[in-house]
């Protein structure tokens, strides 16, 4: 199972998602966000067109992530080096609703969109 983290600004367009979901690579089996970015009319559009689910985390759930790639503003805000990254990672190990934690990986880093609105990165759920 895969599944892309998405991080944005709240200028992000529906085309800023799908750029940054492109620029990642793969079709993932989910999509995972902050709850406050959940809402957002691009996302669930996103999520709705891809007829994936769209899993809404906490803050808490991704603070202290171990990423790969290290944005400060991003560090300084949510003490995890990247939002998509520990989206991705976080949502991965969790797996969908009933599912029993598991490992992740990281199978795509962060990539940003070329006007900086959205990011993506894609990782693997490991089954037990």
């Amino acid at each position: 199972m895969i599944l892309a983290g998405i991080g944005c600004r709240e200028a992000a367009s529906l085309a800023d998602l799908r750029a940054a979901l492109a620029l990642a690579g793969g079709r993932p089996d989910a999509l995972a966000t902050l709850a406050t970015r959940a809402e957002m009319p691009g996302l669930k559009h996103l999520a709705e067109e891809m007829q994936l689910p769209l899993l809404a985390l906490l803050e808490t759930d991704i603070a202290g992530e171990q990423t790969l790639t290290c944005s400060p503003r991003i560090k300084a805000r949510f003490a995890t080096g990247s939002l998509a990254e520990a989206c991705a990672l976080v949502a991965a190990r969790r797996g969908l609703p009933g599912m029993v934690p598991a490992k992740s990986r990281l199978i795509a880093p962060r990539v940003v969109t070329a006007d900086g609105k959205a990011t993506a990165a894609l990782a693997e759920r490991l089954e037990p």
